[in-house]
This record gives structure tokens, sequence and C-alpha cells, in this order.
């Protein structure tokens, strides 16, 4: 069975659409960054010296050219995919192979959805490895090993069985033992193991590819813990993970709630900010915390995955989905794999109005850095740095950002602090 010739034109077209959308976006950046490379506005100048904002050009550009690669390659794996009949096709041979065998059933869905899960993540394994070792070695900011990069690969798939294969059995076995609202439980089930994985993940996942050490004794960890304590945010601890054998980039972000919350710092942040950018850095952090963002987003998500497990069931259920892509009509895991697909096709659209949220989240995490510093002047001379150490682009076309950025630009939060205080 193959795919239907309606089902086949919409979906050239949806992928089409998109792939012009992401192109031409690319191309409106890239000119936009190119007219400033030699003369940058007054406020980019003003962050950057004009040697590394050249090298910010030229990383921007790069990396852009890049994703342009990445985005034809993945249309076209997209739409070779289902000319080909390949899913369908190792759907049929897999359930006549296992029919009689205790494999039959669901354990017959979990092993095809697994497998697929396998096979398109090797086709992307390529483009990730040129994106480390060529392109982000590049510029400096690889510290990976081709040892480190496939052991990462190893580690994740063998993560990606222990704990997909009992979520994807029991989600499927909800259809068996529940019936026609199998998809409320089941959005209970992976939403709850969400929930599970954010206390579960710092403890036993994350040490299996980084280690995680306890902030020295000194002023900064005096500092952040009184940061942490005056704004109310009481974690447990602070630690430190080794970013740095990875990449040269940098970051910082508190895992886990209520008893379990733990701050964490890239070593390399350590090494380029002052404590008192630090800690504008944690306060930035804490912000999201106090102003309830973390929440809101967790309610967002929920909404989202709740409408798209209902959704799933009324496609799984209906007598056209399943069979224009040349699987049977009533069969749930060909039509998860469908939607998880093609849904991007669809929801790459609504990307500007996420990023428009959380950028504003952004402004208030800013705002409340600021009140609890004192002042803009710890948390701007920390953008900065930061800025200039990942060679951020301080000239993107304003569509590009409002489309893409979840962060405001350097430029754009500046302008925000400072008017804050007047």
């Amino acid at each position: 069975m193959t795919i239907s010739l309606a089902a086949l034109i919409i979906l050239i077209a949806l992928v089409a659409l998109r792939l012009v959308a992401e192109i031409s976006l690319s191309r409106l950046n890239c000119r936009e960054v190119r007219r400033h490379a030699n003369t940058p506005p007054a406020a980019a100048g003003a962050i950057m010296d004009a040697e590394t904002h050249q090298k910010s050009t030229a990383y921007t550009l790069a990396k852009a050219a890049f994703g342009r690669v990445e985005q034809v390659w993945d249309a076209a794996v997209l739409v070779a995919i289902f000319i080909s009949g390949v899913l369908p096709w190792t759907y049929a041979r897999i359930t006549t192979a296992l029919a009689n065998t205790f494999l039959a059933g669901t354990w017959t869905q979990v092993i095809f959805l697994l497998g697929a899960g396998i096979a398109l993540s090797v086709l992307s394994l390529p483009l990730d490895w040129w994106g480390q070792f060529k392109l982000e070695a590049r510029f400096g900011f690889n510290k990976s090993t081709p040892g480190l990069w496939v052991s990462d690969k190893i580690k994740g798939l063998l993560i990606s069985i222990i704990i997909g294969v009992p979520l994807l059995w029991a989600l499927l076995s909800l259809v068996h033992w529940i019936g026609a609202w199998w998809w409320v439980w089941g959005f209970a089930l992976v939403f709850g193991f969400q929930l599970l994985m954010l206390v579960l993940y710092p403890k036993l996942i994350l040490p299996l590819f980084n280690k995680l050490t306890p902030l020295p004794e000194g002023d900064l960890r005096a500092r952040l813990l009184a940061l942490a304590e005056r704004t109310g945010f009481h974690a447990t601890t602070i630690q430190v993970m080794d970013g740095s054998k990875r990449s040269g980039h940098s970051n910082a972000f508190f895992t886990g709630f209520g008893r379990f919350r733990r701050i964490v710092l890239f070593d390399t942040l350590i090494g380029q900010l002052t404590p008192a950018e630090l800690e504008a850095v944690l306060a930035h952090e804490v912000g999201h915390y106090k102003r309830g963002h973390i929440p809101k987003m967790l309610a967002v998500a929920s909404l989202m995955m709740l409408g798209g497990f209902a959704l799933i069931a009324w496609l799984a259920d209906s007598a056209w989905f399943n069979p224009a892509f040349g699987f049977a009509a009533g069969d749930l895991a060909p039509a998860l794999l469908l939607f998880t697909l093609l849904g991007g096709l669809v929801t790459f659209w609504l990307t500007p109005v996420g990023n428009y949220f959380s950028r504003k989240h952004e402004y208030e995490a800013d705002a409340f850095a600021r009140a609890t510093m004192g002042g803009p002047a710890p948390l701007i001379a920390a953008l900065r740095k930061l800025a200039q150490k990942n060679l951020t682009n301080l000239t993107p076309h304003p569509l590009f950002s409002r489309f893409y950025y979840s962060h405001p630009t350097i430029v754009e939060r500046e302008n925000a602090l400072n008017r804050a205080g007047k």
C-alpha cells in the first residue's frame, strides 16, 4: 500500500510552503547581517569590537547556510519516506513476521515505532556530525571528540530504548484496557512522566553525560546562595557542569521543583563572568520562577498535549487518515508516527506565537533581575560578555527574529533594562 495521490499532493504542498518560508526568512536575515557587517549600528558596536563583530557575522552566515542544507535535507527525506511507501511496507512485514509469536499485537507496534525512530535518527547523523566537527570547530566552539560524540549517541539510544519501550507499550495498551477514551489516560501517562523526569533527569540521566560537582566554598557560592535566600528561591544545591568538554558555549539553568530544585552552572559560564555578573544571570533565572513562567508554560504544554492526543485518537479512528498513507484504518501506532512526522508542517506556522510569549517572559525575568540587583549594569555586562563569547548575531532582520527568536535581541534587552530605570 502506498500514499494516495491526494495525500501526496497535500504533503508536497505543505513541505514546499514550509521550505520556501524557511529559506526566504534565512536569506532575508543574511542580507540584513551582511548589510551591517562592516558598519554595525551604534548600539551593536557598543557590545562588540570590530574584530569580534566580523567573526560573529561569519558565524551567523555559516550557520544560516548550514541550516538551509538541513532544511532541504529534512524536506527531501520526509517526501521520500512517503513516496517510497517504506513505512506501510515495513509495518506489514513486521506484523506478518511476528503474527504467531509472543510479540504479536502491542509489542509489534512498539517495535515498529522504535525502529522507525532509530532509522530517522540515523538519517540525521551525518549533518549532526558536520555541524559539530566542521561548523562549530571552525569557530572554536567544538570541544568534543569523535569518541565522545559516538559515546553520546550510543548512550542516548540506550536511554531511549530503556525509557521509550515501556512508555510506548503502556500507551498503546491503553486502547485495549480503556477503549475509546484511551487518549485522556494517554495524556495523563505522558504528562505525568514528563513531570517525573523533571526530578529524575538531573539525578539519573544528566550525570551519564556530564560531571556535576558542588560549587566550591567561596565568595561566588556565598553570593549565589544569599541571592537565592533573599528572593525566596530555595535550592538544595548549586552545581557546576563540565559543559566545556563538549562546547565553548555557556549556559545556566535550574532543574526540578520543590525540595528537588537545584541550580546548575556551566563551567564555561563561571570562567567568562564575574561573581556580580553570575549573580545577575542567576537572578534572571530566578525571575522566571518568581513570575510563574514555569507553571504557565507547563499549563500551555499540557493543553496542547491533550489536544494532540485527542486529535491522534480522532485521526486513528477515521476512515481516511491511515489509508491515505498506506496503513489500515484504526491502527494507533501508524497514526502516532504519522502525526509525529507531519505535525511539524502545521505547527511551524505557530512558531512566532510561542516565541512572542517566550520573549515576553524574558523581559519580565530581566526586569526581576534588574530590581534584585539594584540596577541594570550587572545583567547588561553579563549579556554583553555572553554575546561576545557566543558570537551572537546582533543585527538580525526583525521579521526573522520575531519568527524564530525565543529571546529578545541583546540590543532590545539592553534598551528595555535601561528604560526601566528612567
